[in-house]
């Protein structure tokens, strides 16, 4: 890898300010279209090559002679979160979910860095294209937290329209120290699939319940049972998680309801763990349901994210050039994290290696606060500094592993 380029202060200073803005305007799942017009704009300004996947996805192509293709993902929306965090960028937007129902909407996961950081990245290498050579295909992708952007880029064609890189990366600011990077060897992060189960019973009044199929019985029953699939249908050196988030059912004391629905979430990091739990799972809902003798329930997928694997011989190169570029003692190598990340799929899709890793947010000060403010928290925003800059470097050190001369 060459020296890396300058990063000057005007250069910091546009960062801060797209950063600023991005964070007051943020915007729902698969609905960026104003962030996604404002990175456009800004591509367009550097007369970079870009087109739309997957509807309010960008993909720009940076190319600078021969070499090697390398992609970069940065993930662009928010969450429907009211903010708290007190800043005085904060978000006052208003957004409004598929059912119809209108939310605070904040970027409270740092999505908002990963874009600036991705977008500081890009103009440094645009301006200074003696320092490597090749073709860089930068992706602004929608619905991360949904687990439906990268599968709708995917989808719309994305890898028949831009070069096909040889390996993909992706970052992630998280509530570390700020100027360090954490990573993973192999299992970066979970799987993660989500279902809507709906139980139909059979309803009653609550003086006959002879005449009832109780969905609420027969939930209890399917809950209470799922909480035995990790304990004894998982190896206990393997990581499961099976959790029933949420359950619906009647409206009345003294009306046995018709049917009830629960929604439950399962985080698992070896494939074949995740087709037996969710194997084991599906048969003890259609079983109970057959015990009961109600009719077979109604079984949706919410979610899928999919496996997050860092290719051991690519994270080892851009782990090199990370501690080449901030320093030995600021890059560790980490647990798994159970948290997911739908940055995989992009890869997946061409089969080729990935490699994400994480930055921290956080000042000392906050670390040793009683509550630190986590991903997904109306208290969540990072420092400005030197998280964004660090993230900047991050991203490219590990371009230049590939693309420097």
């Amino acid at each position: 890898m060459s020296r890396l380029p300058d990063i000057d202060s005007a250069l910091i200073g546009q960062m801060h300010e797209l950063y600023r803005e991005l964070h007051a305007a943020p915007e729902l799942s698969m609905q960026e279209h104003n962030t996604a017009a404002r990175i456009e704009g800004i591509l367009d300004e550097l007369d970079i090559e870009h087109f739309r996947s997957g509807g309010t996805g960008v993909v720009g192509i940076l190319r600078n002679g021969g070499g090697p293709v390398i992609g970069f993902r940065a993930d662009t929306d928010g969450l429907p979160i009211a903010e708290e965090t007190g800043v005085e960028y904060a978000s006052t937007a208003r957004g409004t979910l598929d059912d119809g129902t209108e939310v605070p909407v904040m970027h409270g996961c740092g999505h908002d860095t990963h874009i600036a950081t991705a977008v500081t990245a890009v103009r440094v290498l645009a301006a200074q294209r003696d320092a490597w050579s090749g073709t860089l295909v930068i992706i602004f992708q929608p619905g991360e937290e949904t687990a439906a952007g990268a599968k709708a880029m995917v989808e719309d064609g994305l890898w028949d329209k831009a070069p096909r890189p040889e390996v993909m990366y992706g970052q992630h600011v998280m509530p570390g120290l700020a100027g360090t990077i954490t990573y993973s060897v192999g299992d970066a992060m979970s799987q993660a699939d989500s279902w809507k189960v709906t139980l139909r019973g059979k309803g009653s009044h609550g003086s006959q319940p002879q005449d009832s199929i109780d969905p609420i019985v027969l939930g209890a029953h399917i809950i209470t049972r799922l909480q035995g699939v990790v304990s004894r249908e998982v190896d206990p050196r393997a990581s499961a998680v099976v959790t029933v988030g949420t359950f619906h059912a009647g409206l009345k004391e003294n009306i046995i309801p018709a049917t009830a629905e629960f929604s439950l979430n399962v985080r698992t990091l070896d494939p074949e763990v995740r087709d037996t739990v969710l194997g084991a799972i599906r048969r003890i809902i259609v079983g109970e349901a057959a015990v009961s003798g109600a009719p077979e329930p109604i079984i949706e997928e919410i979610s899928a994210f999919p496996r997050n694997y860092n290719d051991p011989e690519e994270t080892e190169q851009v782990m090199a050039a990370l501690r080449s570029e901030l320093g030995e003692d600021a890059v560790t190598e980490v647990a798994p994290l159970m948290g997911s990340e739908d940055f995989g799929a992009l890869a997946q899709a061409i089969e080729v290696p990935s490699v994400f890793w994480m930055f921290g947010g956080h000042s000392q000060d906050t670390l040793n606060a009683p509550d630190v403010p986590v991903n997904h928290s109306p208290f969540f925003a990072p420092e400005i500094e030197p998280t964004l800059t660090t993230g900047t470097r991050a991203a490219l050190a590990a371009i230049l592993s590939k693309l420097g001369k």
